[in-house]
């Protein structure tokens, strides 16, 4: 009996799996988790319908109306900025600044950009990016200057629009080119604390943006709401002679 169990033993150790390789596991380990799903990405919004109050030293100047979509692999934003009160009287004309472009894995790469008051405005600037050259061509005050485009350059208008595809992780070493069509200026954020923030659209949990400036440089400053896509909610800009400028959101419509 005790040879049929040492016989049976050794046939059943014949019928085996023998072990697999160890790089064999390893290799349908990986295969297995490419297979997988991947993290579902939250598309960027189709469009933006945003109202903002712009403010000189705290006295309402302006009204800002601007409208973002995206469509066909490309994007459109257009701002239009209406003066109020006494302001009115001197700037009967909305300022007008547009941008256009397209979209990829990273955001908005502008191809246009346009700034003016009317059809025949003097101090009209412009800016076009040619990616394939890596030139920027700005168009101000009869000249044209073409500079170096670095990777990743906004201008005035997208950069507002560019946090839409960003995450909270990019915002902790943010930097890029931007130009208002005049010049292309290197900006570099830090993050500040969380905070809230008191705006028309009630009280808002925002990250708060400060740019690491030069002396002589102007200071800016930008609130992110998190709530809403990282949306800029309220912004700061500080010139040299203390002017202050404050944008802050009044409405606001993303789908």
């Amino acid at each position: 009996a005790s040879r049929s169990v040492v016989h049976a033993c050794r046939a059943a150790r014949c019928f085996r799996r023998p072990p697999m390789p160890r790089i064999l596991v390893t290799a349908l380990l990986l295969a297995a988790a490419l297979l997988q799903p991947a993290a579902a990405k939250t598309a960027p919004p189709e469009t933006v319908q945003a109202e903002y109050g712009l403010s000189v030293n705290g006295s309402p100047i302006a009204v800002m109306q601007e409208t973002f979509e995206i469509r066909d692999g490309g994007y459109r934003a257009v701002s239009e900025t209406h003066a109020v009160g006494l302001f009115a009287l001197a700037q009967r004309r909305p300022g007008r600044v547009t941008s256009s472009g397209t979209v990829d894995a990273s955001g908005l790469r502008p191809k246009t950009f346009d700034a003016a008051r009317g059809g025949r405005d003097d101090r009209r600037v412009q800016a076009d990016f040619d990616w394939n050259a890596r030139t920027l061509t700005l168009q101000h005050d009869g000249r044209n200057d073409t500079v170096a485009l670095p990777p990743g350059a906004q201008d005035r208008l997208s950069a507002m629009y560019q946090f839409l595809f960003l995450d909270a992780e990019k915002l902790r070493s943010l930097g890029f080119a931007m130009t208002n069509g005049r010049k292309l200026d290197q900006y570099r954020y830090a993050i500040g604390p969380d905070t809230a923030i008191d705006t028309p659209l009630g009280r808002l949990e925002v990250i708060h943006l400060v740019r690491q400036h030069q002396p002589g440089e102007t200071a800016n400053e930008i609130w992110l709401a998190r709530d809403h896509r990282l949306m800029p909610v309220k912004m700061r800009i500080v010139e040299d002679d203390g002017k202050r400028y404050e944008q802050v959101i009044s409405r606001l419509d993303i789908r």
